[in-house]
C-alpha cells in the first residue's frame, strides 16, 4: 500500500489537522443576560482575521473555511497566494495556524476573556472552546474627559457648547470663534483649548495648534488627548526625548491595566492608547531602550486590532533585528507587507524577510527609526 500524501485533503480532514468549525458560547460572569449585538472576534498576530455574531443564548460557530454566512469582517485574512491555496486545499485552517489566534468577545459596557486556541483538541473538523466569559464594566472617570467644562463660567460654557454644535455641522469657521471665546473667557478651559488646537491643526497653522495642545495640558494634566497631539509633533519632528517624555506622562498612569483591574470602560473612541503606545516605542527605540521599546510595541500592536499603524510592523521588526530575533522580524515584515501589499519598498522587504529566514544568517544591524 503506497504511503499516505501529508497534503492530502482527506488525510488532513480525518487526523483532525485541520479545523473547519470554531464553536462556543458566550457567557456573563453574573449570570445576567447578554446585551444585542454582541461579537466573537478571532484575532491572529494581533489582527482580527474573523468576526461573528453571538445568538441571543450566547451560542457561536465560526465557519473557518467559508467567506459568507455570519462572517462580518474577514477581508483580512485569504489575501495572498499561499493563503487561497491552503483554502482551496483544505477548506479550513491548519490547527498549527491557529497555534497564534485567540478568541475574544466586543460588547459594548464588558470586558472579555481572551481564550487562546494553542493546543485544544478537535473532532472531525470541529473545535470547541468552550465559555469566553465576559464582566460588565462601569465607566472611567479623568484620562479621556476633562472636568473643566464643569468649572468653567456659563458663558464660557455656552460658546464651547455652540463650538461642539459648529463642529457637528462642519462649520470649522464659526466653531473656531466660538472655542476662542470660551478660553477667551476661560483660560484653564482644556476642552476648549484642545478643540481650537485640532482646528488649528486641521488649517496647518502648527505653531498656533501646538500652544492649544500645551495650553489644554497646562489646564488639565489628567485630560490625555492633548498630549497625544503633542506626541504627533514631536514624532514628525523626531524629538524623542520629549516624544519619550509625553508618552510617558500618558502611560505612567497604566490607563489600560488600571481600567482592567478596576472594572472600568475606558473611552476608545476619543483616545488612541494605540498610538500612544506606538509613539512610546519608537521613542524607546531611537534612544536605545529597546527591551522598553519591545513592551510598548506589542502594547500598540495587540490595541491595533483594525490595523492603522502598519509602520508598526516595520518598527517591532527593527526591534527584533536588534534583539537578534530574525525569525519575528520576519514575520513583522510579512505582516507590514500583508497591510500594504503594494509598498514602495515592497521588494526590498521580500528580500529582507527572505534573508532573515535563511538558517544562520544573523539579522543586519538597523539605524534609528525614521517616520518618513
Amino acid at each position: 500500500m503506497p504511503a499516505s500524501n501529508p497534503l492530502d485533503p482527506t488525510t488532513l480532514q480525518t487526523s483532525g489537522e485541520v479545523v473547519t468549525f470554531l464553536l462556543g458560547r458566550v457567557a456573563t460572569s453574573d449570570g445576567t443576560a447578554l446585551p444585542s449585538n454582541v461579537i466573537v472576534e478571532r484575532v491572529c498576530n494581533a489582527r482580527v482575521r474573523q468576526q461573528v455574531y453571538a445568538s441571543p443564548n450566547g451560542s457561536f460557530s465560526m465557519d473557518l473555511g467559508s467567506r459568507f454566512g455570519n462572517v462580518v469582517d474577514a477581508s483580512a485574512e485569504g489575501n495572498t497566494r499561499q493563503d487561497r491555496a491552503n483554502k482551496s486545499l483544505q477548506n479550513g485552517i491548519p490547527r498549527t495556524e491557529l497555534a497564534n489566534c485567540e478568541l475574544r468577545v466586543a460588547a459594548s459596557g464588558f470586558r472579555s476573556d481572551v481564550l487562546t486556541l494553542f493546543a485544544r483538541d478537535s473532532f472531525s473538523g470541529t473545535m470547541d472552546v468552550g465559555p469566553i466569559v465576559v464582566q460588565r464594566l462601569t465607566k472611567i472617570q479623568g484620562m479621556t474627559i476633562s472636568a473643566t467644562p464643569y468649572n468653567a463660567p456659563k458663558d464660557a460654557r455656552k460658546h464651547y457648547e455652540k463650538g461642539v454644535e459648529a463642529l457637528k455641522s462642519r462649520d470649522d469657521a464659526h466653531a473656531r470663534q466660538y472655542f476662542e471665546k470660551a478660553v477667551q473667557i476661560y483660560p484653564k478651559f482644556a476642552n476648549a483649548w484642545f478643540q481650537l488646537g485640532r482646528l488649528l491643526q486641521k488649517s496647518n497653522e502648527t505653531a498656533a495648534a501646538r500652544t492649544a495642545y500645551t495650553q489644554a495640558t497646562t489646564s488639565d494634566t489628567k485630560f490625555l488627548p492633548p498630549y497625544l497631539s503633542l506626541s504627533y509633533f514631536a514624532y514628525d519632528a523626531k524629538d524623542w526625548p520629549e516624544l519619550l517624555n509625553l508618552t510617558g506622562h500618558i502611560l505612567a498612569l497604566d490607563p489600560l491595566n488600571y481600567a482592567r483591574v478596576k472594572g472600568y470602560i475606558l473611552d476608545l473612541d476619543s483616545f488612541d492608547y494605540a498610538e500612544a503606545y506606538f509613539y512610546n516605542s519608537a521613542a524607546n527605540f531611537n534612544l536605545n531602550n529597546i527591551d522598553e521599546a519591545e513592551k510598548s510595541g506589542l502594547k500598540a500592536a495587540h490595541l491595533d486590532v483594525r490595523p492603522r499603524f502598519p509602520q508598526l510592523h516595520l518598527l517591532l521588526a527593527d526591534i527584533f533585528i536588534r534583539k537578534h530575533d530574525g525569525a519575528r522580524a520576519a514575520t513583522e515584515l510579512q505582516t507590514f507587507l500583508d497591510l500594504v501589499p503594494h509598498a514602495s519598498n515592497a521588494e526590498e522587504l521580500r528580500e529582507q524577510i527572505a534573508n532573515l529566514q535563511k538558517p544562520g544568517t544573523a539579522p543586519p544591524a538597523v539605524a534609528p527609526l525614521s517616520n518618513n
